[in-house]
């Protein structure tokens, strides 16, 4: 190796942990949790208000809980339950759906930290 290779590396090896702090590091917690339903009606409901919501689907009821400022599928009639097993949603651009019950929440507000899906 030459000397401009060693440079190269000792740049990216530096540059590394400053993009990772900068960009990976965890959201703030949000303020609101947006639900989408079978429909595609918008609700909007703060996460300071402890509560369960029911939402209909095309295959049944989908059971929402906010507690605690976070929010989670309790129960959905799909066959796969991935929804109900994201658990706990609390962060600025937390997202879970269930796609068979077209159903989907995701907390907003606070700042949003980086993922695939807003690259």
């Amino acid at each position: 190796m030459r000397r401009a290779d060693y440079i190269v590396l000792i740049f990216a090896l530096v540059l590394l942990p400053v993009l990772y702090g900068t960009y990976w590091t965890r959201s703030a917690p949000g303020q609101a949790v947006r639900i989408i339903d079978a429909t595609g009606e918008e609700t909007i409901v703060p996460l300071t208000q402890d509560r369960h919501l029911e939402i209909k689907g095309p295959l049944g009821v989908s059971v929402i809980e906010i507690h605690d400022g976070a929010v989670r599928f309790v129960s959905s009639p799909c066959s796969g339950k991935l929804c109900v097993h994201a658990g706990w949603l609390r962060n600025g651009n937390d997202f879970t759906a269930c796609l068979p019950n077209r159903v989907s929440i995701a907390v907003v507000g606070g700042t949003e930290g980086y993922d695939s899906i807003n690259f």
